[in-house]
């Protein structure tokens, strides 16, 4: 199965979660492989947890989700996220807020 579709068919699962159309929107575009390593490239698209430098893990798609639904981002709001890690959830915030600032250690 291909990259793009793996991501229709975790967008298809996300869609059952009872997330705004927004935040569907802003996961459906961006791409998740592009913030995993390398090695981990076919598995973008699992609604898993994967590996990352220094110990830490990108979340699985359906908490980043659910996280970034529960915020109930509108485009007039600056948010502030600490622990950037690979930068994934970060992407789909500043999608959906005016400004992002986002901190981490690494």
């Amino acid at each position: 199965m291909t990259l793009a579709a793996r991501s229709i068919r975790l967008v298809m699962e996300l869609r059952r979660s009872n997330l705004s159309d927004g935040v569907l929107a802003a996961m459906e575009r961006t791409p998740r492989e592009m913030f995993v390593p390398e090695c981990f490239a076919d598995q973008a698209y699992e609604n898993i947890a994967l590996p990352l430098p220094h110990g830490q893990t990108i979340s699985q798609p359906g908490v980043v989700a659910a996280m970034v639904n529960a915020l109930d981002v509108k485009k007039h709001h600056k948010v502030l996220e600490v622990g950037t890690g690979s930068g994934y959830q970060t992407a789909i915030l500043a999608q959906l807020a005016r400004r992002v600032y986002s901190l981490d250690v690494h």
